[in-house]
Order: C-alpha cells, then structure tokens, then sequence
C-alpha cells in the first residue's frame, strides 16, 4: 500500500538553487538479485511445514482501527489488513509492484488516450467470506470513499483515487473498468488492500473502531477476535487459494522494551527487537558461545562474546566470596542469567535493512536555517559514512549512508544524488557560514577560519572542542569517527519495530498518529543539552552565536536516536555551530514540536515507497498559503521546497512510461539535496527475533509477507 495515507506536506521556498550535475539516467538493472541485506527469510516449501499451531506475533500497540485508511491506522492495521483483505499488488525484495495471482489473473493499461483506462481482470474464484464475488461495486465503493469529496469519511488519503473519472463493470465477466480524468503513473497503488463495499459505502463503518472487528474479509486469514489487546485471525473457509499453514495467527500488543521479557518467557514467536535483545540472542548462538568460552571478548557484535552478564555476575560473586559475603546471591543471579540465556538460545536473529530511512530535519522556517547557505553549511560538516557506520555495522549489516530521499538501495532507480549537496568538507561548510556572515567570535578564531595561521603560527581548519571535552578525550577512533561509549548496539535501546508503529504520527496541526514518521516512541521525557564549545569558538554574526535547537524524543526506545544526535553535535562543532539539544516526551515530539516546527533540527525516520512519485511528493513539496495568512504544512516538516521539485514531482505522476517517470523523479532528489532541508543518514536496522522452526518467515525488508506460506517446521 502506498504511504501517502501518512504522507501531505507543503512548504517554504529554499532560496537560490545550486547548479546540479547532469543526470545520467536510473539504474537498468531493474531485474537483478535484491541488495545485500534486502531480507532474511527462513525459506522452507510449504510441505515441509506442519499445516497447523498458532503464530504469536508481536505488535507495537493495540490497533485502533482496522481500516488502513483512516488516519488512526498504523503498522499493526496494516499487518493485519495484509492478512484478510486483497492484496492487488503486493512487493518483492526490491520493492517492486508484483501483480498477485490470487485476486488477478491480469491488468494493464489499455487506453492513453484520450483518457487514461486500466482494465482488471479478477481471479474467477475471488470471493468475500460472505460468499459474494470481488467485484466492481467494491472498486466503486473505495474510490467513492477516499476521492477526497465527502468529508464524512474523513480519509487520510485520496491520492490517486482523486484522479479516477470513473468506474464500471468490464466488457467481459471479472473485469473492472477503470477511467482516470488524469494520468496516473501509481496506478497499481490503488486498490491495495481492497475493502468490501459494506465497509467502504458506509462512512458509520469506515471510521468503525478496531473493536468492532472486520465482518468481511476475503484473505488466506479472516478476524475471529479483537480484545484484551490482542487480535486473533482464524483460517478463512471461504479461501481458493493455499491452504494458510498455521491454524491461528494472534497479534498481541507488546511494547518494545517488554520484547525481551515476553520471549524469555515463551509468549512469542515472532517479534522485532531492540539491539540489546538483538545482540543477546546473537550471543546464544553456540558459535558463538564456544568462541566466548575460548575467547572471552566482549565486544559487541562479535564472535566471542560471552553470555550476556554471566561475566560482570561471575566477578560479582568472586568479590563477595573474598569478603565473606554474597556467593549465594551472585549464583542465584548466574543461574537467572543462565535460564534467561537459555530461553533465548531458542530464537533465532532475522536481520535486514529495513524499508525506511533516518534523517537530519533542518527547519527552513526561521531564524539561521532559513538561510540555505547555514543549511548547506550543516549538512556538509556531518560525516554521514561514519554515522552509518555506527549504527549499522554494529549489527553487522551494510553501513553505507543513504544517497536518496525517494529510493532506498536495491530499487529500481535508485541512484546517490548527494553530490548534488557535495561530501563532507568542514572548509566548504566554513566557507558556507562566512558567505551567510556567520564568522568566529575572536580575531584569532577568524584567521583560522579564513585558512590563516593563529597567533602562534599553527594552522585550524576548524574550531574544535577543548581539551577536557568529555565527547572526545579518548573516546573516538580517528580511522572511522566512531566511538564505543557511545555505540548504539550496545544501548539497551530499541531503533526498529516499535517506532514504526507508535512513532508514525501527525505531522500537520490537524495530523493524526497514522501520518508520524516512524521514529520516535511515546515515553516521558525533560530537557538536556550540548553546548560544549567555548565562547570564542562559536561562530557570530552581528554579536549572536549560531546556536541551533536539536530536538530529540527522550525515550529508552529513542536511545539510537540520541547516540546519533550527539555524534551530529560533536561535528557541528568543529564548525563552530552550537547544538542545544532539547529531549522532549515521545507522546508529544511530533505533536508540539516537529508539526508546528518547534525545532531547529531533529531527527526521524520516513518508511520508503514503492511508488515514490506518489508518496514522495506532499514530503517536499512547496508549502502554500493558506487563506487565513497561514502556510498550509502537511508532511514537508522542514518547510523546504521550491516550484521546481513539485513541478518534477507533478511530471512523474503524469508520465505512464515507468522509466520516463523514474528519471523525474531522480531529478526532484537532486535538487531536494540541494535545498538541503532534509539530509538521508542510513536505512534502518530491521532486527527480528525469531523461534526456531518458523520458516517463511523473518525480516521482511520491502518484500510483502506471504502469510499462507507462513508455518512450522514438521
């Protein structure tokens, strides 16, 4: 499903625009093997499989709706929904569409002119639980509901619907009409999942709570029960298509910091964990735990780490044992750990990058970053390599940074358009500030910016942090920029699951929880801050220092968010840019700050499209007035854009050859780049911890879960 459901925006002009490279195309290996790390799937044939037992799976939050399409909707409406409903399209590895055979035997484009038409035709066996055929009346009913014009339904999303002139009953039996009033290259997009009319033609339904349950499905899988924070699915009798290969399926609510607790204690089977949990379960792999019994290392990540704690509890009880004392209390918490290690030992760990990306937000709205020239500057001080590398290799994943703000790596027309923005120079990004009028705070400090000596003849690049910094005395590796205190994967924190769901929010004023980027988590939280450069450092324009506002979510799931940001601020220093970092409630980190753009800069994360010219463009498009004076600011947090890129974006949604659109959009990433309001770092860690004998199963990546293949080994 395309993620323009929680995906509007609109914003501020950026200012002059740079002069891009050429671009030489997309790529043209659209059919080759998935990227390393795309998945990790435990592949088995279905007959391998027992064909029955019960799949625990873990969700973020209990849903509110199970309408993918009310504004409530989050990751776990969307798991569900892919579960019991019709799938037209669904993804493979690479995030590519993929017609699905059990609901199309075919569907194509059979008219351009003068008008758009796309014609469906039905798998014959297609059928609603109730026993009444998928039909046109079911495609009118959506397209009915979510073109936009009827405020009853109050819909998050109408894009693509909003273009369909009308629908109607093919010229054959099982097929589906659909005329477009304008072309519309993500037509595949629609439809997916596809809801029964008796949902779609009520708005009393259509906005239904989750309670309610879903009386209609046509899935491998239909909803029996939705309580006590769970939702159960049961085989749906009525399906034509492979026999689903576990009898239940029970979504259950388990927040991200109890993943742990609930997998030591047998009630999953299936759950994205945080890199503490990740690294736990690695350690119980007997490799591993061989190696550490040789070894004895307790790096991160490594082969040779031993059982987590057994250690520090093994050195506890010897200190007691020295004092007389509590030997009996340190064995009893060695044998805890031992049990716990053992109950996790029964897991496997399912690793990926995951379909969604973390940036740096650098608010256009006001104040020194309203000055394209002091983004620029920002953007090109951070070492985007060494970021990624902190937090992916770790995990032992690929640790490149991302070059796109549309594509994710592996897709088709994936290229990296940073040079249009340029790689990291921290004498460019000086440049950068003194052109904008931003110079040091003392003559000396000028010189060194200027490229000149100091007064004892010693040439700076850059302003940096004193001596005693605590963020750099010792800590740092100079070969990668990495810095093991402050590694993310050894934080007991979690970067994945849960802030897919719960941090996927409203990003307008009248934003709702289904439109939040996916990365932050709700938990309390105060204020902190780093400001470590001494006054004669920072850089100053008219007597006032650069000082920018980096807010943050304080949340034990946010920790990664946190280790990122910190090392962000480290390296704005050697600029001469002071970060106040500002940690706020997770509950209220989009509500009462990115949303209203109470921010300087942040950092959070987007889950990528398959269909980039359709989700991509209310993110970066120019924000517009609105009648009252307001600007109109739906998902474009960083109030950045220009007439341009939404002119490249408008093109690629109009253009039906696929590779013609593709290169539109390659064009609006460069100069979204340019404008320097939203900086990609990394793709996510995916990490999912998963029971062994589960196959057909693991981290999915883009790719859409086949849910009847889906079993235990026999």
């Amino acid at each position: 499903m395309p993620l323009t459901k929680r995906r509007r925006a609109m914003l501020l002009a950026a200012g002059v625009m740079l002069p891009l490279p050429v671009l030489t195309g997309c790529s043209s290996d659209d059919d080759g093997p998935p990227p390393p790390a795309a998945w990790d799937i435990a592949s088995a044939p279905r007959s391998g499989t027992t064909g029955t037992g019960t799949l625990r799976w873990a969700l973020d939050a209990a849903p509110t709706t199970l309408n993918a399409f009310q504004k409530t909707a989050d990751t776990g409406t969307q798991r569900i929904a892919g579960a019991v409903l019709p799938s037209l399209y669904t993804l493979d590895a690479r995030g590519r569409p993929q017609r699905n055979g059990d609901y199309l035997t075919d569907a194509d484009v059979t008219s351009s002119d003068p008008k758009q038409v796309v014609v469906y035709k039905l798998n014959p066996k297609a059928v609603w639980s109730d026993g009444r055929p998928i039909g046109a009346e079911d495609f009118q009913a959506q397209w009915r509901a979510l073109r936009g014009t009827d405020e009853a339904y109050g819909t998050a999303r109408n894009a693509g619907y909003d273009r369909i002139a009308k629908i109607e009953p093919g010229d054959k039996e099982h097929e589906v009409k659909v005329t477009f009033a304008k072309p519309y290259t993500d037509w595949r997009s629609l439809f997916t999942p596809l809801y029964p009319k008796s949902v779609m033609a009520n708005p009393a339904v259509f906005t239904a709570p989750a309670a309610k349950g879903l009386a209609v499905g046509a899935g491998p899988f239909m909803v029996r029960e939705v309580a006590d924070g769970s939702v159960t699915l049961v085989r749906n009798p009525r399906w034509w298509g492979d026999r689903a290969r576990v009898s239940r399926v029970v979504f259950q609510t388990v927040p991200a910091e109890k993943r742990a607790e609930a997998l030591i204690a047998g009630r999953l089977d299936l759950a994205e964990v945080d890199r503490a949990t990740a690294r736990r379960i690695r350690a119980t792999a007997p490799d591993k735990r061989a190696a550490g019994t040789k070894q004895g290392s307790s790096a991160p990540g490594k082969a040779g780490a031993p059982e987590p704690s057994t250690g520090r509890r093994e050195a506890a009880g010897a200190e007691g044992r020295a004092e007389g004392g509590a030997e009996g209390r340190a064995t009893g918490d060695t044998d805890k750990n031992r049990s716990q290690t053992r109950a996790l030992s029964r897991f496997t760990l399912r690793k990926a990058l995951d379909s969604a990306y973390t940036q740096l937000a650098l608010n256009g709205t006001k104040g020194p970053l309203a000055d394209e020239r002091v983004r620029r500057a920002v953007a090109r001080a951070i070492d985007r390599k060494a970021l990624a590398k902190l937090v992916l290799k770790p995990m032992g994943l690929p640790s490149e940074p991302l070059g796109n703000h549309l594509l994710m790596a592996g897709q088709p027309g994936y290229k990296d358009h940073s040079g249009a923005l340029g790689d990291k120079d921290t004498n460019a990004a000086q440049s950068l500030l003194a052109d904008a009028g931003w110079r040091a705070g003392d003559a000396g400090r000028q010189k060194a910016l200027d490229g000149k000596t100091d007064d004892r003849g010693r040439r700076h690049s850059a302003p940096t942090a004193t001596a005693t910094d605590p963020a750099t005395d010792g800590a740092t590796d100079s070969a990668t920029g990495t810095d093991s205190a402050m590694d993310p994967a050894t934080d007991s924190a979690s970067g994945s699951a849960s802030q897919s769901a719960s941090g996927t929010a409203s990003a307008s004023a009248s934003a709702t929880n289904s439109e939040r980027p996916s990365d932050a988590a709700p938990a309390a939280g105060d204020a902190g801050r780093s400001g470590r450069l001494g006054e004669a450092a920072v850089v100053r324009k008219k007597g006032r220092p650069l000082v920018l506002r980096f807010v943050l979510p304080d949340d034990r799931t946010a920790a990664p968010l946190s280790t990122v940001g910190e090392r962000i601020a480290r390296m704005l220093e050697k600029i001469g840019v002071r970060t106040e970092i500002t940690k706020v409630s997770g509950e209220s980190y989009f509500r009462d700050h990115i949303a209203t753009g109470d921010y300087d800069l942040a950092l959070y994360s987007w889950p990528a499209s398959a269909y980039p010219a359709t989700d991509g463009r209310p993110i970066y498009a120019k924000p517009q007035p609105a009648a009252d004076g307001s600007l109109v600011v739906e998902q474009n947090y960083t109030r950045v854009g220009t007439d341009q890129i939404d002119q490249f974006f408008d093109q690629a949604l109009s253009e039906l050859d696929g590779g013609a659109s593709r290169s539109l959009v390659s064009r609006a990433d460069s100069r979204i780049w340019a404008a320097a309001g939203s900086i990609p770092l990394y793709q996510r860690p995916q990490l999912i911890a998963m029971r062994k004998g589960l196959v057909n199963a693991g981290a999915f990546g883009f790719a859409t879960p086949r849910y009847q293949d889906i079993g235990f080994r026999r």
